[in-house]
């Protein structure tokens, strides 16, 4: 893999930040992303649904749709693996390579790791490094690692909104509904649910679960993509990489000079050492031949995701030196608490009749049963607490808390402005403080729009108070210009965005004659 060739700016990140350069990937390629998912998808979902309908079974379409997932899921990994280059395949790519992208793993995300929760951070180690399966083990370990909750919670989540949208996409159904019909309609339709709904209201709800998952499906796969993007970029250190490389070209720009000196004192060289390389080159001397010195650059594949990166041998031996590597793996020593184990007894032999199922059934239905009470009698406690908390205390009613006294103080009145505006805000732009002087712009431009509307602003009134206000004024130009006033004071004293010089001095003119100030 070429991390230089990546299309996004490599750096740690922490995890909610890769989830976040995920869905931006997403969008950025969702036209190439969505065209193929609905190709793909709605196919499966007519297949299903008619199968379903045939031999009234529609929960079952739901299932084997839900089921499918992980086949879908390939379609964003394989655009986002090629985007994420600066490349964006076409639709018919991306429909043709799904007969062999991830083929060898997707057997085990349909049926083993279905129910993985971190499945979008640990499908792009099976389907897009083609390592071993014995070293597919240890990747997804290192890769998982501490981002493995944030995959599970990214898994939990996407599931949830998945729930919230179909269930939107039913409730939606009643928006339609009058106000006086609904509680009835709402009733008869709980009715119907719980009867056994129609076959038109199950087809329904399978195609409201199929919009919800085409929706959150694939930036759940982008997201995940991102997870695996920052955990390769902190394992592997591809920033750390990428800035020893960019130090290597300076310096081999630095030395091009030299070599082109050395270069041309070569091409003049005198005419009798010319001479004598030619009379050596005919009485056979063997020419010096330049070898292309190789060494520094860096080991290449001919495709970054291709189908046969899984049969390259010289790419497994690489990888199987790199996993040797004791600085990437190695062994560690874990150490458990176990359960001393009973001695055994020398008994008797007693003929009858093997009861041990039954004495561990009942010792599990004890241990539980002793559980069940222990939480019955702790929910007991707190729901009674009230009545025996105070007996406790040694009083029924504790002493009402004292409110400590209300200090009094006189709010500070705001300095008042000066007599021309305009150039107490340019002396203090000048001086360097430039929230001063736009603050001092604003508040005039506050009293001169206030006076001229003939308003009269409350007490800290707010910026889009004052812009409500300012639709009183009579002229455009004095609305507009009041609105550029407050648009800059917002951006200085809540982005920290100072406006140039030039607009800055522009503005003020522009006030300094809207409003009149030192007339």
């Amino acid at each position: 893999m070429r991390p230089e060739d990546l299309d996004v700016a490599l750096r740690p990140r922490s995890s909610w930040e890769a989830m976040e350069l995920g869905t931006a990937l997403l969008r950025r390629h969702a036209g190439a992303i969505w065209r193929p998912w609905l190709l793909a998808t709605l196919p499966v979902l007519a297949l299903l649904n008619a199968l379903a309908w045939w031999t009234d079974l529609f929960w079952l379409a739901a299932v084997l749709l839900w089921w499918l997932k992980p086949a879908f899921d390939r379609i964003p990994l394989y655009v986002l693996s090629r985007g994420v280059f600066g490349t964006s395949p076409t639709t018919a790519q991306v429909l043709r390579a799904q007969w062999r992208f991830g083929r060898g793993a997707l057997a085990g995300y349909l049926l083993w790791r279905r129910f993985s929760l971190a499945r979008s951070l640990l499908m792009p180690v099976d389907m897009l490094e083609g390592t071993a399966a014995a070293q597919r083990r240890a990747r997804r370990r290192v890769v998982g690692g501490p981002a493995y909750a944030q995959g599970a919670l990214l898994t939990w989540t996407c599931w949830l909104f998945e729930f919230a949208l179909t269930l939107g996409v039913l409730a939606a159904v009643f928006i339609a509904i009058p106000a006086d019909l609904l509680p009835d309609s709402v009733r008869s339709f709980w009715r119907v649910v719980l009867a056994g709904p129609p076959p038109w209201m199950e087809l329904g709800m399978n195609v409201a679960g199929w919009l919800a998952m085409s929706l959150v499906g694939p930036f759940y796969v982008a997201a995940g993509f991102g997870l695996y993007l920052n955990r390769r970029t902190e394992t592997e250190a591809w920033d750390v990489e990428l800035a020893f490389r960019r130090l290597r070209e300076r310096l081999h720009a630095r030395a091009a000079a030299p070599l082109l000196v050395v270069l041309a004192c070569a091409w003049l060289l005198p005419a009798p050492a010319q001479a004598q390389a030619q009379a050596q080159a005919q009485a056979g001397a063997p020419a010096p031949t330049q070898v292309a010195d190789d060494a520094d650059a860096p080991a290449t594949l001919a495709q970054v995701f291709g189908p046969d990166l899984a049969e390259d041998a010289s790419f497994r031996k690489a990888a199987q030196r790199a996993y040797d590597d004791p600085l990437f793996g190695g062994e560690r020593t874990v150490v458990r608490w176990k359960r001393k184990p009973t001695p055994a007894r020398d008994l008797p032999e007693i003929e009858g009749p093997d009861l041990s199922g039954l004495a561990a059934l009942l010792s599990l239905v004890a241990e539980w049963g002793l559980w069940v009470l222990a939480a019955v009698a702790l929910l007991a406690l707190v729901v009674t607490a009230p009545r025996w908390l105070p007996w406790l205390q040694g009083t029924g009613r504790r002493a009402p808390a004292t409110a400590p006294p209300v200090q009094r103080a006189p709010l500070p009145l705001p300095e008042a402005l000066p007599d021309d505006i305009a150039s107490a805000a340019r002396r203090l732009w000048q001086q360097g403080r430039h929230r001063d002087a736009l603050s001092l712009l604003y508040r005039g431009s506050v009293e001169a729009m206030a006076h001229e509307a003939g308003i009269e602003l409350p007490p800290g009134a707010t910026e889009a108070q004052c812009l409500c206000a300012s639709r009183r004024l009579p002229a455009d130009a004095a609305r507009e210009l009041f609105a550029q006033v407050v648009r800059t004071w917002q951006y200085a004293a809540y982005a920290g965005r100072l406006p140039k010089d030039t607009e800055f001095e522009a503005m003020l003119d522009a006030s300094h004659a809207q409003w009149g100030w030192g007339r």
